[in-house]
């Protein structure tokens, strides 16, 4: 496992970039600083000329690694995507029984994120703000159809499955895991943005976390499926 830890990465669409930002310690810098900056000032006001500021380099060494800032958000968009999946395989690893291996993957998805030391150049949480605030631009787009062809979401994509099918281990009979699926992972972001921005349309504050509520509506929906 510790080789696992070691030689990981996460594959990204090759493409979403013009040259691989992970090849080099200044593709590096421009991810990690990028995601400091638009969880700083936000996307609409984010640019490419802010960032090489911001790294102390050329506006143009920023496109050496990707073409807009589109792109760009796609980009860590699927890396965020991917380290969730990649925190799930290690959760869930060695565990035989479905139920717990479910809630365990729950809790994965939708618990507030803390900093991941295997990856020293991006801070997770700095990503997950962008994630909860930012990460929809990156579909809402009239080219969704489009990049969803070329890929450019096949890790949320398989996220979604995989948990799918976690449901589907639980009760093999419950005729919506996707859009169960789906519901978990998206609607964590939003019970996230909720509790800080209107916490009072919602009960995922103070010492309750989304991952409680959505426990509890697995526990209620496949728990009475199996009961009948």
């Amino acid at each position: 496992m510790e080789e696992l830890y070691k030689n990981f990465k996460i594959s990204i669409n090759p493409e979403l970039y013009i040259k691989d930002p992970e090849s080099s310690q200044l593709g590096k810098k421009i991810i990690g600083e990028g995601i400091l900056l638009i969880d700083k000032i936000g996307f609409e006001k984010f640019t490419f000329k802010k960032l090489g500021i911001r790294i102390n380099s050329n506006e143009s060494s920023v496109y050496r690694y990707f073409e807009n800032k589109h792109k760009f958000l796609v980009y860590i968009t699927n890396w965020f995507w991917g380290w969730k999946e990649f925190q799930l395989t290690l959760s869930t690893y060695g565990i035989s029984d479905p139920y717990e291996k479910l809630i365990k993957g729950i809790k994965v998805i939708t618990e507030p994120v803390v900093e991941d030391v295997r990856f020293e150049h991006i801070s997770e949480v700095a990503l997950n703000n962008i994630i909860i605030n930012e990460s929809s631009k990156s579909y809402l787009t009239k080219k969704v159809d489009e990049e969803n062809k070329h890929g450019h979401f096949i890790i949320y994509k398989r996220l979604a499955k995989r948990i799918s099918e976690m449901i589907s281990d639980v009760d093999s009979s419950y005729k919506f895991p996707f859009s169960l699926a789906t519901t978990i992972i998206d609607g964590a972001l939003h019970q996230h943005f909720l509790s800080k921005h209107f916490s009072s349309i919602t009960d995922c504050k103070n010492d309750v976390s989304p991952n409680i509520y959505f426990e509890d509506i697995v526990t209620n929906v496949l728990n009475n499926k199996n009961a009948e």
